[in-house]
């Protein structure tokens, strides 16, 4: 796994030549047991570093499509399992937790509900106030950018760029976790303005 802007935050990825980018998972490593965020296979290399680092205690799914090795790694970890409140019914397996608008899975883990992606009840995650993690709405196609999902898959752009400006108004924001692309590590709040503007 590589080290973030953190040094209790740490990623994986598998690139997807489809698009042209990263797929990206957060370990967010903590005493109280960690959390994994979207989380894909890990190689034998980064299970036994994660295995070192603790293992997992929670394991959050920010949208229906992001379910990747999720139910695999609950329970090679004995892990919770937490889904987006909205997507109860699309996801393929039971959560320990639902997960709607302003909903904290532990302390200074809140989640934000998108509207407008692709789909109906995708999250972001906000965690300490200054760290945004995003699923698919919210993007890093090109390194020091952000960039929406492209307009074909989302569900309704209006609503989508309403989803984006909540996201923009989040003043303390530094770093930005995107699920699919290059990850912003710093000026994060500028770079969700930025966004705003060419939308």
């Amino acid at each position: 796994m590589r080290q973030l802007h953190r040094t209790d935050l740490w990623s994986w990825s598998v690139f997807d030549t489809a698009r042209n980018l990263d797929f990206n998972s957060l370990a967010w490593i903590r005493g109280d047991g960690n959390v994994l965020v979207d989380p894909l296979p890990l190689s034998e290399h980064d299970l036994r570093h994660l295995d070192e680092l603790g293992g997992a205690a929670w394991i959050v799914v920010t949208n229906s499509d992001h379910t990747r090795a999720a139910a695999e790694l609950a329970l090679r970890f004995g892990a919770k399992l937490a889904g987006p409140a909205a997507e109860r019914g699309q996801l393929p397996f039971a959560c320990a937790r639902w997960l709607g608008e302003g909903d904290e899975l532990v302390a200074g883990l809140r989640a934000i509900e998108l509207h407008g992606s692709k789909t109906p009840g995708e999250l972001a995650l906000v965690l300490e106030e200054t760290t945004l993690i995003t699923g698919d709405l919210v993007r890093g196609q090109m390194l020091g950018r952000l960039n929406l999902l492209p307009d074909a898959k989302l569900g309704d752009r209006a609503a989508a760029l309403a989803s984006v400006r909540r996201l923009a108004a989040l003043e303390q924001i530094e770093a930005v976790l995107v699920g699919d692309g290059w990850p912003i590590a710093q000026a994060g709040h500028a770079r969700l303005r930025d966004l705003v503007t060419a939308n």
